[in-house]
C-alpha cells in the first residue's frame, strides 16, 4: 500500500534516471573571530583604496579573485597597473612581516590571470606594491614591495 501524506495525497513520484532533489546543506555559523578578522581586513582594505585614490591612482578592482589566487587591490595610473597586497596587523613591522613568498608567487598569478583577462595595450608596466595597515597609523605604501622572477 502506497504511502500518504498527512494532507491525505500520495507522496510525488521521482522519475525514471532522475536522482531526488538533493537535502539542503545546513550553513554554519560564523565564528566571531573569523567575522571580526573579515571586518578589519575590509575596513584595512577601503583606507589603503583611499589612500591610493589620494596617491591619483584610479581603483579598478578590490578583491578579485581567480582560480589561482585573490589580489586585494587592482589600481593604475596612467600607464602604470598596480597590484596591491594589504597587510592589516597590530603595527607595521608584523604586517611588514606578514607578506611570505608562497602568497606573492599566489599574487603574481592571479596577476597574470587579471592580465590575460583584462588585456590592455595602454599598460606599460606591472608592479607589486603592499600597504601596510595598523590601528592608530596612517598605512605605509611599499611600492615594489615584491618582484616576482
Amino acid at each position: 500500500m502506497a504511502r500518504r501524506s498527512s494532507d491525505g495525497r500520495a507522496p510525488k513520484a521521482t522519475p525514471v534516471g532522475k536522482a531526488s532533489p538533493r537535502p539542503q546543506r545546513l550553513k554554519r555559523e560564523a565564528r566571531p573571530e573569523k567575522i571580526a578578522a573579515f571586518r578589519v581586513g575590509i575596513s584595512a582594505e577601503s583606507r589603503a583604496a583611499a589612500l591610493l585614490i589620494a596617491k591619483g591612482f584610479r581603483i579598478l578592482a578590490r578583491r578579485w579573485k581567480s582560480p589561482v589566487g585573490e589580489i586585494d587591490i587592482v589600481a593604475r595610473r596612467r600607464s602604470l597597473l598596480v597590484f596591491v597586497e594589504v597587510k592589516a596587523r597590530n603595527n607595521l613591522d608584523e604586517a611588514a612581516e606578514a607578506l611570505q613568498a608562497r602568497q606573492q608567487r599566489r599574487i603574481a598569478a592571479a596577476a597574470e590571470v587579471w592580465l590575460a583577462t583584462y588585456p590592455d595595450d595602454a599598460i606599460r608596466d606591472c608592479r607589486f606594491d603592499a600597504i601596510l595597515v595598523a590601528p592608530g597609523k596612517l598605512p605605509r605604501h611599499i611600492p615594489a614591495a615584491f618582484e616576482v622572477c
